[in-house]
């Protein structure tokens, strides 16, 4: 399903979301981000959310950020999934 939200893991525990933002602002508008923190300590999960403000910039981010090294690590990307359900 493509959206115009991405999931975004396997990112660097030294990455914030003003660093995935300034990452993934070459392919579009980027109107949301948000890496997913641990409660306890404020540490990063490693894996958070890009949205952009329409599909085509995702598709295209998509393509080309997948398997693409920050921060000398590796990162995954994939649209993300809606979880609301019916």
């Amino acid at each position: 399903m493509e959206t115009n939200k991405l999931f975004v893991w396997s990112i660097s525990w030294n990455l914030d979301w003003q660093d995935l933002k300034e990452a993934f602002s070459a392919f579009g508008e980027v109107t949301y981000v948000k890496v997913v923190k641990d409660r306890e300590t404020g540490r990063s999960k490693g894996f958070g959310f890009v949205e952009f403000a329409d599909i085509e910039s995702a598709k295209k981010a998509k393509e080309e950020m997948d398997g693409k090294e920050l921060d000398w690590r590796a990162i995954k990307v994939d649209f993300a999934e809606d979880n609301k359900r019916a």
